[in-house]
């Protein structure tokens, strides 16, 4: 037993993993720790079952395994039936603590039992906190809390060219990306991503983005005129086939946009959040990044996505330009901190450095342990 701000909680066992959670006492006749009655908290159901109901109801925009999940924990989740499997992809970079670490879900449970949602005309400290967390660690200035890795991106482009038109006025718009970028599924983000197959069915796109290849510096400086208002890329291309960009084309990018008044985008969905050995990527590469979004990793699992502005574009965006109904909202912000709290330690990104040196031959059946292990040693070897 213990208290939280007052009220009486008690710490149960979760019988599939021996996992601790908290959970509210109600000593009403009849009313159980979640203030109803009692009822089962999971029921078991055959992996066919849960895979028939999905394929019959949900939209079938994914080519799922024939694999059903239910619970996990660590590096391992689980079947319906007991079948335990190791997950290589952390989902898609998402569980960057493992599947229900403790302390994460204690922490999601106790701000769920203080409140879950409010509106952002209101303020609450956890976004508070998760902000400044993230701003102290990496010198950049503001934060804005969306959903998703999409989500930020679009954020990243509407600063970028408000910024653009606040000091150069209406037509300097345009977004450079790199060929074989990925930067999310909304239209203006697919629009950005510059692969054609992801272009297919879609159209018609936003006008408004221009490619060159990676590590093409003259073609950037070719492409940029009296329009161009922002440069913006991933420092490693995942969907493009987990390509590393060069060191010093980076650089050079980063230093034409700063002579340009170009505001540099960093796209870290992907890669931030200790995935490559350090908090963030562009650390690893000398860059001081006008923009960051990020997503996946940050919430461990619960869904959140953020930009960090740089001083120069801290406050372009003003009241009613740009929002989120979830935005900071307090479980996922709650949920940051945990990850942050663990992620952003010397010891926990010294063993991902490790992991990253003994992982670029490790081999386990067919499959490397994880693909960002393997460009970390490229990248810390630059």
């Amino acid at each position: 037993m213990r208290s939280i701000d007052g009220e009486v909680v008690q710490r149960k066992r979760c019988p599939s993993y021996n996992l601790s959670v908290s959970l509210k006492l109600d000593s009403s006749p009849g009313r159980g720790a979640f203030g109803t009655e009692e009822r089962e908290v999971s029921k078991l159901m055959d992996s066919e079952k849960v895979i028939k109901r999905d394929n019959d109801y949900v939209l079938h925009t994914y080519n799922r395994n024939p694999i059903a999940l239910e619970k996990g924990h660590g590096l391992y989740a689980e079947g319906p039936e007991g079948q335990k499997y190791l997950d290589f992809t952390s989902g898609i970079g998402v569980n960057s603590l493992g599947y229900c670490d403790v302390d994460w879900a204690e922490a999601v449970s106790e701000q769920a039992h203080k409140l879950q949602h409010t509106s952002n005309l209101y303020y609450t400290a956890p976004c508070g906190k998760l902000a400044k967390k993230l701003c102290k660690r990496t010198g950049m200035s503001k934060v804005f809390f969306g959903n998703s890795g999409a989500e930020a991106n679009e954020g990243a482009i509407k600063a970028a060219r408000k910024y653009s038109f606040d000091h150069y006025g209406k037509g300097r718009d345009v977004v450079i990306t790199l060929v074989n970028s990925f930067h999310g599924r909304t239209i203006a983000t697919l629009t950005a991503t510059g692969q054609e197959v992801f272009h297919n069915y879609f159209g018609p796109f936003n006008e408004g983005f221009q490619y060159v290849p990676a590590g093409d510096i003259e073609a950037l400086r070719e492409l940029v005129d009296r329009h161009t208002c922002a440069v913006m890329m991933e420092l490693i291309q995942g969907e493009g086939g987990v390509m590393p960009l060069d060191q010093s084309f980076v650089q050079e990018v980063a230093a034409f946009c700063k002579e340009r008044d170009l505001l540099l985008l960093v796209d870290e969905v992907q890669t931030g959040i200790g995935r490559t050995g350090t908090l963030f990527c562009y650390a690893q590469y000398g860059i001081e990044p006008d923009i960051v979004s990020m997503a996946k990793g940050l919430g461990g699992g619960v869904p959140i996505g953020a930009i960090l502005c740089g001083e120069k574009c801290a406050d372009t965006l003003q009241p009613g330009q740009h929002g989120s109904t979830f935005g900071g909202n307090l479980l996922a912000c709650r949920a940051a901190q945990t990850v942050l709290s663990v992620v952003d330690q010397p010891q926990f990104l010294a063993s991902v450095r490790a992991w990253a040196n003994f992982g670029s031959v490790l081999v386990l059946g067919e499959k490397l342990l994880t693909p960002f292990i393997c460009i970390t040693k490229s990248i810390l070897a630059s």
